[in-house]
């Protein structure tokens, strides 16, 4: 649990601990030390940090704190992936998922409550948007993580790559996700490649420009459709973003980097966006941007409209991208076993409690 008065350690990058001894009178190479502890031990206790002063840790201890999400439910699948649903502070819950591979461990993780941008597919944005993540509440994940998994010392680590992929647009989140991702790629926090950190967006266009000026990180932008009357229905912030924006942007972004590429997320959806014309639409979309697509199947959700493409049909899709030169893949599904699709946990132990608030309400109006 937080304390008002007292700053929260994660909230700080490098920069950030840096400022912040100078501001108590100490070097600012002990910022590289408690980063050390934080993030490659999982310390969260001062009094552990034995290379630091006494006096140090003492100050630290008086005025600081190290707080991560708590986890407050667990679901584990048969196929490895584990889901967690992590408890904030105000009562708000994320979501977090730990999908291991054989070459790779990928964490992905949230960077809002909720999401604003209400893609009609998506079962984060049935909840509505409550508010943005800290600093502490985006890195507090991937420390929380690597704390279950005991990825201690930092070689031994399980999860390799982070992608912002949970709940929320991270680019509506701007200032606390790229300081978050600074400490993912930071060699005294993590030390992840930049190409092993991914932000996804729907396509907030402003901000993949601006993103290009401070970050060197891995984009994947969520497409789903080729025109943009099917865009717009299915991702709404396309109305205002339409498809050649986003596209002349991603260009952008990729230029003047050897051997960059967009990664287009493209869900599948049975009748919707799934025929051999969208896909040969697709192509021609993509022809003038370094790019590799990941076509999706789609996860089901109560009271959605959409259902999964078949098989047969996705493949026929992934056939004619790649007989056209494009990179394509198709998302193994994962999880299937549990509440798999993005916010349908955090959604199912929102409705409990409510359905709990209201037994409150009616045994209390019958007492």
């Amino acid at each position: 649990m937080s304390t008002p008065d007292k700053t929260n350690l994660l909230n700080l990058d490098q920069q950030g601990l840096k400022d912040f001894f100078a501001s108590i009178g100490e070097k600012p190479f002990r910022a590289t030390q408690l980063m050390k502890w934080i993030y490659q031990f999982s310390v969260d206790d001062f009094e552990q940090m034995t290379n630091l002063a006494r006096s140090l840790r003492e100050n630290l201890m008086s005025h600081c704190e190290i707080v991560a999400p708590e986890i407050s439910e667990t679901q584990a699948s048969s196929d490895g992936t584990i889901k967690w649903l992590m408890r904030l502070p105000d009562g708000n819950g994320i979501e977090t998922v730990f999908i291991p591979e054989d070459d790779r461990g990928t964490l992905c993780i949230s960077s809002q409550v909720g999401c604003i941008l209400n893609c009609k597919f998506c079962s984060t944005a049935q909840q509505g948007f409550s508010r943005n993540l800290s600093t502490a509440e985006i890195i507090g994940q991937v420390w929380r993580a690597n704390k279950e998994l005991a990825c201690i010392p930092r070689n031994e680590r399980r999860i390799t790559n982070v992608v912002l992929m949970g709940m929320g647009e991270p680019l509506l989140n701007f200032d606390n996700v790229i300081r978050a991702m600074n400490l993912m790629m930071d060699d005294n926090a993590y030390g992840l490649s930049h190409r092993r950190v991914t932000l996804s967006t729907s396509g907030v266009v402003p901000e993949i420009y601006h993103l290009k000026e401070v970050a060197n990180v891995s984009l994947a932008v969520s497409l789903h459709a080729v025109t943009d009357k099917l865009r717009t229905e299915l991702v709404p912030i396309n109305k205002k973003y339409p498809i050649v924006e986003l596209l002349q942007a991603c260009r952008e972004y990729v230029k003047g980097g050897p051997r960059r590429k967009i990664t287009f997320e493209y869900v599948m959806l049975d009748g919707v966006n799934d025929s051999d014309e969208d896909a040969r639409r697709l192509v021609r979309l993509l022809s003038h941007v370094p790019s590799k697509v990941n076509l999706i199947p789609f996860n089901p959700f109560p009271n959605s409209p959409y259902l999964c493409s078949k098989a047969k049909r996705i493949a026929a899709f992934r056939d004619i991208l790649m007989q056209a030169g494009v990179v394509t893949t198709t998302r193994k599904t994962r999880g299937d076993d549990i509440d798999a699709a993005c916010g349908q946990l955090a959604g199912e132990v929102q409705d409990r409690t409510r359905r709990q608030q209201r037994i409150l309400q009616m045994d209390g109006k019958l007492q």
